[in-house]
């Protein structure tokens, strides 16, 4: 799909993954709404509209649909899920509250996103969904049960909806990536790239080169990992 002119919407835009496709998808010419709780800082341009949203409210994330259609006055023709966050340790060491924060924002909150996306792209007849799950979501991880049980959640979501809206000419395709060095978790990315993990460019990249793929193919699942490990 050429991608020049057209709408994206992603969320958690603050800073890793998010911020680098928000760069690399305005680089290719879209006009990009960026939905979270928490702008990125020192970021304009002209083409990027950031919309404050708390997506694991459901009234927010149609409120923030209709003030994307507002601003944009366009339609949407790509979904970026990728807010997400993680919970670890042993299921006896974490609290109920951080049980239902992970579901909420990684398998409730991309409900709530696709489903508002999806009316106007069956449609248009076009658009494409891109959720962001993880490796995770492959294998389970002792003490990162509840992280890999969202992500399991969003593989089998993204499964079972590329096959409903294939017809009406939607892509859905699930990106897992591995390590990634990110703030995720806590963590402070270094001040040299880590040879043995990806970086949020990397899965940008990833995440447009599925984007720009031929309209008669549908890049289903792309798994990634750093080439080499410690």
């Amino acid at each position: 799909m050429d991608l020049s002119g057209k709408v994206a919407i992603i969320t958690g835009v603050s800073k890793g993954i998010g911020r680098a496709t928000v760069e690399l998808l305005l680089a290719r010419g879209m006009q990009v709404a960026g939905w979270g709780r928490t702008a990125p800082a020192d970021f304009q341009h002209p083409r990027f509209h950031f919309i404050e949203c708390d997506i694991r409210q459901e009234a927010e994330v149609q409120k923030a649909y209709q003030a994307t259609e507002k601003a944009l006055d366009k339609e949407v023709h790509v979904l970026v899920n990728n807010a997400g966050l993680g919970n670890f340790g042993p299921i006896d060491g974490f609290s109920s509250e951080q049980w239902h924060e992970m579901f909420d924002t990684n398998v409730h909150g991309l409900f709530y996103c696709t489903r508002a996306v999806l009316p106007a792209m069956k449609r248009q007849q076009l658009g494409h969904i891109i959720n962001v799950a993880s490796l995770a979501g492959t294998a389970g991880t002792a003490n990162l049960a509840g992280y890999c049980a969202t992500k399991y959640a969003v593989r089998g979501f993204s499964d079972a909806l590329f096959k409903e809206v294939r017809p009406q000419g939607v892509r859905v395709t699930c990106v897992m990536p591995g390590s990634v060095e990110t703030n995720f978790g806590g963590k402070e990315p270094g001040q040299e790239p880590d040879p043995h993990k990806m970086q949020p460019e990397d899965i940008a990249a990833a995440i447009v080169h599925a984007l720009e793929a031929p309209q008669t193919v549908m890049i289903s699942e792309l798994q990634m990992r750093p080439t080499q490990v410690k």
